[in-house]
C-alpha cells in the first residue's frame, strides 16, 4: 500500500514536469457537442449507486515517452541498469523506474500478507456491522411495537376501571336500596301467600269433613216449570231455587237456577261463580252443552243456593233467540264491595256462527266493558278489548281476533277459560279463580291477566270472589 502511493506520487511529478516542457492545446470537456449558452440546465443524477471500491486488478501504467520530432540515440546510464530516464536532464536527479518498480516489490512481499489479512478483517467487521444494525434495528422496531402495546393496554385498562367503578357503584347502590326494598315487598307477597294457604287449608279441612259421608240429593224439583224463569214467575213460581225449564216442546227440558227477587225476579241464570270449586277451563263441546252443579242444598230441604255452573251455549243461544232479552251481570271483590253491568239487548247466535255475541243498551255500576273496552287502555289497545261481535273460543277451538290460527297467540289458552275474545279481554268471568283477589303475573300460568277480571272496576291483577250471569225476556215497562 506504501509502495503503491509511491508510485503514483512519482507519476504525478513526471507527469506535471511533462506538462510544463510541452504544453498542449487545450480540449472543450464538451467535445462536438453544440453549445447553447444560457440554456442548458444541469440535471444532477438521483439515487446514483455507489462507486466500486476495494483493491484494482491491475497495477498504475507507467508513462509513456513523449515522441520527439528529430529521434536521438540515447546514452545508457551505467547505473540506470539496463532502463533510460523520461528526461535525459533529470536522470541524475530521480530514479529510474525500474528502481521504483524493484523497491515497490521489494516493499509489496512484505505487505501483501498484512494488506489480506487487514482486508479479511475489515469485511469481518462489515459483517458484523450489519449484523449488529439488522439487530440493532430489529430491537427498535420490537420496542416501538411494545410501547405501542402498553399504550394500548394503558388505555383498555383506564376503560376497564371506569367500567368497574361504574359496575361497582350500580352493585352498591342495588345492594344499600334496591335490595332491601325488594326484599320487604317479597316479605309482604310471602305473608299474603301464606295466609291465601291458610283459607285453602280451612276450605279443604271443611270440605273434606263435609265429605265423610256419601252426598245425597235431597233437593226436590218444584211442581211449577215453565219455558224460562220469567214464565216460571209468572205461573207462582216466587221463590229463588231450582226448576226444570223447556223453552222449546222438541227438546228435553233441564234444571236452571231462577233468581225470583233481584229487580222483580224472572231471571235464568246462565253463569255462577262464587268459591272455585268448578273448573272453568274446558272444551268446546262442554261450553257448548254446560258443565258445573246448578244448586244445592244448605239445610232447609230445597236447592235454594246457587252453585258454580255455566248453563251451556246452545241453551243460552235458544233462550236469547226467542225474543228480546236483557242481560244482568253481578259482581263482589274480597271486601264484600258488590257491582252490576246491565245491558237491555243481549242475543247469542248458533253454533253455525260460533255462537256471536250481540249485546247493547248498558247501564249499572261496573264499567261498559262489553262496548267500550277497557277505559285505562287508548287506541288500538283499547279497541282490541271491546267484547261485542266476537265469536266464542275455548282452548281447543280458536275464534279469537288475536292472529287466528297460530296456537302460540290464543287468548283462551293464556286466559284460563272459554269467552267472546276479542284480542284480549277487558272482562274475564270464566277465567282462574284467584283466593284473595290481587295476584301477580308471576302466579298467572301464563304470565298474563287469567283471573276473574272485570277490567273497568277492578283493573287486570284483581280477581273478583264472585260474579253471576242472569237472563229474562226484556219489556220496555220493566
Amino acid at each position: 500500500l506504501f509502495s503503491y502511493s509511491i508510485f503514483v506520487a512519482y507519476n504525478t511529478l513526471c507527469m506535471v514536469i511533462c506538462l510544463t516542457c510541452h504544453p498542449r492545446k487545450v480540449v472543450d470537456p464538451r467535445g462536438h457537442r453544440p453549445l447553447s449558452r444560457g440554456s442548458e440546465t444541469y440535471n444532477p443524477v438521483r439515487n446514483a449507486p455507489p462507486p466500486v471500491s476495494g483493491g484494482s486488478r491491475y497495477r498504475g501504467r507507467p508513462t509513456a515517452t513523449p515522441v520527439s520530432s528529430a529521434a536521438q540515440e540515447k546514452d545508457e546510464q551505467p547505473e540506470a541498469g539496463g532502463c533510460t530516464h523520461a528526461s535525459e536532464q533529470m536522470g541524475v536527479l530521480c530514479p529510474t523506474g525500474c528502481e521504483l518498480k524493484t523497491a515497490m516489490l521489494k516493499q509489496e512481499r512484505n505487505v501483501k500478507d498484512e494488506v489480506k489479512k487487514m482486508q479479511k478483517d475489515v469485511d469481518d467487521l462489515s459483517r458484523s456491522s450489519n449484523t449488529i444494525y439488522t439487530y440493532v434495528d430489529g430491537m427498535s422496531s420490537a420496542l416501538r411495537e411494545r410501547q405501542l402495546v402498553s399504550n394500548e393496554n394503558g388505555d383498555l385498562v383506564s376503560q376497564y376501571t371506569d367500567s368497574l367503578e361504574s359496575q361497582h357503584s350500580f352493585a352498591k347502590e342495588a345492594i344499600d336500596t334496591v335490595f332491601p326494598s325488594n326484599i320487604r315487598i317479597l316479605q309482604g307477597v310471602l305473608e299474603k301467600i301464606r295466609l291465601k294457604i291458610q283459607r285453602v287449608e280451612k276450605a279443604i279441612l271443611a270440605q273434606r269433613e263435609e265429605c265423610k259421608e256419601p252426598c245425597t240429593v235431597s233437593c226436590p224439583i218444584p211442581v211449577v216449570s215453565g219455558k224460562e224463569c220469567e214464565d216460571i214467575y209468572r205461573k207462582g213460581g216466587r221463590d229463588s231455587g231450582m226448576y226444570l225449564v223447556q223453552p222449546d216442546s222438541f227438546y228435553q227440558p233441564y234444571k236452571v237456577y231462577c233468581d225470583q227477587t233481584t229487580q222483580k225476579g224472572g231471571w235464568t241464570t246462565i253463569q255462577s261463580r262464587k268459591d272455585g270449586s268448578v273448573d272453568f277451563g274446558r272444551r268446546w263441546d262442554n261450553y257448548r252443552s254446560g258443565f258445573g252443579n246448578i244448586a244445592f242444598d244448605v239445610g232447609k230441604g230445597h236447592c235454594n243456593t246457587p252453585g258454580e255452573y255455566w248453563l251451556g251455549n246452545d241453551r243460552i243461544s235458544q233462550l236469547t233467540k226467542q225474543g228480546p232479552t236483557e242481560v244482568l251481570m253481578e259482581m263482589e271483590d274480597w271486601s264484600g264491595n258488590k257491582v252490576h253491568a246491565q245491558y237491555k239487548q243481549f242475543t247469542i247466535q248458533s253454533e253455525t256462527s260460533n255462537y256471536v255475541l250481540a249485546i247493547n243498551g248498558y247501564s249499572g255500576t261496573a264499567g261498559n266493558v262489553m262496548l267500550d273496552g277497557a277505559t285505562a287502555l287508548y287506541g288500538e289497545n283499547r279497541t282490541m278489548t271491546i267484547h261485542n261481535g266476537m265469536m266464542f273460543s275455548t282452548y281447543d277451538r280458536d275464534n279469537d281476533n288475536w292472529t287466528p290460527g297460530d296456537p302460540s297467540k290464543q287468548c283462551s289458552r293464556e286466559d284460563g277459560g272459554g269467552w267472546w275474545y276479542n284480542r284480549c279481554h277487558s272482562a274475564n268471568p270464566n277465567g282462574r279463580y284467584y283466593w284473595g283477589g290481587a295476584y301477580t303475573r308471576y302466579m298467572a300460568k301464563h304470565g298474563t291477566d287469567d283471573g276473574m277480571v272485570w277490567m273497568n272496576w277492578k283493573g287486570s291483577w284483581y280477581s273478583l270472589k264472585a260474579i253471576c250471569m242472569k237472563i229474562r225476556p226484556y219489556f220496555a215497562s220493566r
